[in-house]
């Protein structure tokens, strides 16, 4: 197998050498070799004649743009040209700074007189005036009047509640109620009251109570006869003020009434009423 192997490559390296010498006009060489390597490259040949100008060839594309040169200096100045027309009117801009106050003008004509405005403000108190003339007296029917003078007709009262004086023996103005025991003020003021009991076969302890408070309170023992325990004050009063009498002690109520005398008494009255009020009454009634 390996003699026909080597017998065929022989014959088909002899044919082709034959062939190529035929075709390059050489005379036949029977070489049967491997070919060598590649001889160095051999010096360029001169330059041929130049050839014919060829056709000219299309327009080349533009080339970018070149980069922006500096600016250069300002030109002398053009002679005005012709004011074109005028323009839209614009949109309106924001309000600018307030400018300087311009010079006063001249003083218009007078208006008309506004409505009136409301009330101001009250001012200060001003200086007192003088002396006005003097005034006549509307006030004689108004002058103040209260006054009582009570006794009473039972003896040993009931503790810590008004005594009831049931026996009117003055009663200016009714201010005295000879059903409740009290006397109830009807004109602000200054008031005088007293009482002179009589007591017998107990110890009497009594006191003046305005407004549900004791202003004065009195103590007497009995000693076995009759004998008379009293007390006066002064006092201020405002109107329905109350004044009354009453035992303020438990089992000393000795107070002792004969119906034939009046024996135990309860008074009071007024000093004088309360300038303000008495003014006041005054101004209504001018």
């Amino acid at each position: 197998m390996l003699i026909v192997i080597c017998m065929v490559s022989l014959i088909h390296c002899i044919s082709g050498q034959l062939l190529d010498n035929k075709l390059k006009g050489h005379s036949p060489q029977y070489i049967c070799s491997v070919p060598g390597l590649l001889g160095p490259p051999g010096q360029p040949g001169p330059n041929g004649a130049s050839g014919a100008h060829g056709r000219i060839g299309l327009p080349g594309r533009d080339g970018r743009d070149g980069r922006k040169g500096e600016k250069g200096e300002n030109g002398d100045s053009g002679l005005r040209g012709n004011s074109g027309p005028a323009g839209r009117v614009g949109e309106k801009g924001d309000r600018g700074l307030t400018g300087k106050k311009g010079p006063d003008g001249f003083a218009g004509v007078k208006g008309v007189l506004g409505p009136e405005g409301p009330p101001g403000e009250k001012g200060d108190k001003g200086q007192r005036g003088l002396p006005g003339q003097p005034g006549v007296c509307k006030c004689g029917s108004l002058v103040p009047k209260s006054a009582f003078t009570v006794g009473i007709t039972t003896s040993y009262p009931e503790e810590k509640s008004p005594i009831v004086f049931n026996k009117v023996l003055f009663n200016e103005g009714e201010h005295y109620n000879p059903t409740t025991g009290k006397f109830a003020c009807a004109y602000p003021g200054i008031y005088y009251f007293s009482y002179d009991i009589t007591l017998a076969n107990k110890h009497l302890a009594i006191g003046l109570v305005h407004n549900g408070q004791y202003r004065i309170k009195t103590f007497d023992a009995n000693t076995g006869n009759h004998d008379v325990a009293s007390g006066s004050t002064v006092m201020y009063l405002n109107s329905e003020d109350e004044v009354w009498l009453e035992i303020f002690f438990t089992d000393q109520n000795g107070l002792f009434s004969d119906p034939n005398w009046a024996d135990s008494l309860f008074s009071g009255f007024l000093l004088y009423a309360d300038t303000d009020y008495f003014d006041a009454l005054s101004e209504d009634y001018s």
